[in-house]
């Protein structure tokens, strides 16, 4: 189906030619006429596949722009994706004059979303402790809310919010349309779908292709004592400008970047517990190059769009075969190569090879290099930096 098949308004139409979007992508085929007839619905995709266009589109066409009350309510799991979210369906509705569309979040002034609450706001996208202090506050309206969309569902509930989203949706009014997005369903999702969804429609789009192929993947079996050591072995030897390293926990990408600072690397963590100032310092210098290693949760790099990155490391195999997907997926960009390396201890090596089956991939088993190894090829890189 494209997107004149789906009957949409003009001035969205307009809208979607203008960035660029020729055809739906299978998410948005599928879950945009379902949700259009304000039907409730479960859209199952992986990240990057186009669903806030999927609910946003639908969305749009509801809204009445002339009733400045809120009428709409997006959840996501980050600051930076409730951002991202925002700009996407404000280019979507540019030709939709009067619509506003707020994105709220911790760690921005709440005096200045409240002044902008106030003005008149139509669609609320914001990340659940957010949205509950809102409420608490009532600078948020619920009675008024009719469409409610859950946008990254599992990353939600790995994140802790359950009970605000349960909270949330208990305090708006029941005659509404609520859709939900989601990568993976395990059983709480699917708890929350049967207790707060009235016979949705389930859309579910499994990509067959997951792994860009540009990307050099390789393994290591490394002791897990000696990890830090390999992984500046690494580091030295490809000397990428930019590197993304994947750990699985907060503290673990405290631990690293400490570690990394000792030996003498410009690299800085990023991770959920950190305040938004500081999120916003890392980043910026990881942008600008001033950092050349930023060390990260799953959770925390959702959002980061760095088109230079140049090698990803996977320090902790991820929990989750789709976060691997994700992760490697940051290097390789703009018709670029990329490597991915991952570290893998002891029995690590039964899920990397579900990894591999899940992703439709090779990872390559390398040789951990040793000293005399690296400082060979740092000498060798020197000898032809001098010559060019």
């Amino acid at each position: 189906m494209t997107f004149e098949e789906m009957c949409l308004d003009t001035r969205i139409m307009r809208a979607i030619a203008e960035m660029g979007f020729e055809q739906p992508s299978p998410i948005q085929a599928q879950s945009i006429p379902i949700a259009v007839e304000g039907k409730d619905m479960i859209g199952q995709a992986r990240t990057g596949t186009g669903k806030t266009a999927s609910f946003g589109i639908p969305m749009l066409q509801r809204i009445n722009p002339k009733d400045k009350s809120l009428q709409a309510i997006v959840l996501c799991p980050t600051r930076e994706l409730a951002i991202q979210s925002a700009n996407e369906i404000r280019k979507l509705a540019k030709f939709l004059h009067g619509i506003k569309v707020l994105p709220i979040y911790g760690g921005q002034e709440i005096s200045k979303q409240i002044r902008s609450l106030k003005g008149g706001v139509q669609i609320v996208i914001g990340t659940p402790g957010r949205v509950m202090d809102h409420l608490r506050r009532h600078t948020l309206k619920p009675q008024t809310v009719d469409i409610v969309v859950l946008d990254e569902a599992d990353e939600m509930l790995n994140m802790g919010f359950r009970e605000d989203i349960e909270t949330i949706l208990g305090q708006l009014p029941e005659e509404r349309q609520t859709m939900l997005f989601s990568a993976t369903m395990p059983k709480p999702i699917l708890e929350i779908a049967k207790r707060y969804l009235h016979e949705p429609e389930i859309v579910k789009v499994i990509q067959k292709e997951l792994t860009v192929p540009k990307i050099e993947q390789y393994y290591y079996e490394v002791n897990p004592r000696k990890k830090n050591e390999v992984l500046s072995r690494l580091l030295d030897m490809y000397d990428p400008s930019l590197s993304l390293v994947f750990c699985n926990t907060k503290r673990k990408v405290d631990e690293l970047v400490a570690d990394l600072k000792g030996r003498g690397y410009f690299a800085e963590g990023l991770h959920g517990d950190m305040k938004q100032s500081q999120r916003d310092r890392v980043m910026n210098g990881f942008r600008n190059g001033r950092t050349d290693i930023l060390v990260a949760t799953d959770v925390a790099a959702r959002g980061i769009d760095v088109d230079d990155v140049e090698a990803v490391f996977n320090y902790d195999v991820p929990q989750d075969d789709e976060y691997y997907v994700h992760r490697i997926g940051r290097t390789g960009r703009a018709g670029r190569e990329g490597r991915a390396f991952t570290l893998v201890v002891g029995k690590e090596i039964y899920k990397l090879k579900d990894i591999q089956r899940y992703c439709k991939t090779k990872i390559r088993r390398q040789p951990i290099p040793s000293v005399n190894d690296v400082a060979a090829i740092k000498w060798r890189n020197y000898w032809s930096r001098q010559e060019s």
